[in-house]
């Protein structure tokens, strides 16, 4: 910290002092900081789950798309436009394995990209290559690694997005996504999709960015402090002496 200069001591009688103090030592400190992805909405899902090829069906975002896992390596973020003046942000995290809160695999290292987002989709390949694979299994895992992570990120308001419904007949459709439902106990929000050829992509953009407006308004109500009420009113009565005008 620097000392008074002569400056200080000038006066109308002596206009050049010699006076002057001497400065402290500062403060020095060492900080590593931590570059986090602003986005509105972030994806979780396996490795292979199609979150990459649904970020590039909605948005401008281009990232790496293959029939092998672990093709997304680092966040990748898309700007989704719904119209001209209306849009919003997803961030798309390498796949998550179990055993991830461990330090397996690659997508725990960039779950802290996700904390500052809205919304989750819980992205789900309802129709795995492999006959072995569990669909519910696996989706759980994403659950217990998402909870074992971070509390916070666990409580944050998650859907169920159920992709590559392109492969899956559509006489079989309804009771599969039934079925897998009922046994992953799972009572929020659920969309059918294929990110491939786009099918329910475009009403799950509408519903979440209208979640997002909605969000906003209420964070806005509350940062003001006027009621819910007070904001919805329409009419005022004429009755009400508080608006009467005063002569």
């Amino acid at each position: 910290m620097g000392g008074w200069g002569n400056i200080h001591f000038k006066t109308s009688t002596n206009r050049a002092p010699r006076q002057k103090t001497d400065g402290k030592e500062g403060e020095r400190r060492d900080l590593k900081l931590e570059l986090k992805v602003l986005a509105d909405v972030g994806l979780l899902g396996m490795p292979n789950a199609g979150k990459s090829t649904f970020i590039a069906a909605v948005s401008n975002a281009r990232p790496k798309v293959a029939d092998y896992p672990f093709t997304t390596l680092h966040p990748n973020l898309g700007v989704v436009r719904v119209s001209h003046e209306k849009s919003f942000v997803i961030a798309d995290i390498p796949g998550l394995i179990e055993g991830a809160a461990d330090g397996a695999g690659l997508g725990v290292q960039f779950l802290r990209h996700l904390q500052r987002t809205r919304l989750l989709l819980h992205i789900v390949d309802l129709a795995p290559f492999d006959a072995n694979v569990d669909p519910v299994k696996e989706a759980k895992a994403i659950v217990k690694e998402l909870k074992k992570y971070d509390e916070s990120l666990f409580d944050k308001p998650r859907w169920l997005v159920l992709n590559k419904l392109d492969m899956v007949p559509e006489d079989e459709r309804a009771q599969r996504v039934k079925d897998f439902v009922k046994r992953f106990g799972w009572k929020g929000p659920v969309f059918q999709i294929s990110g491939l050829t786009r099918e329910g992509c475009e009403d799950l953009v509408t519903e979440i960015y209208d979640y997002l407006a909605s969000q906003r308004q209420q964070e806005q109500r509350e940062r003001s402090g006027v009621p819910d009420v007070a904001m919805e009113a329409e009419s005022v009565d004429a009755d009400d002496p508080r608006f009467k005008t005063i002569d």
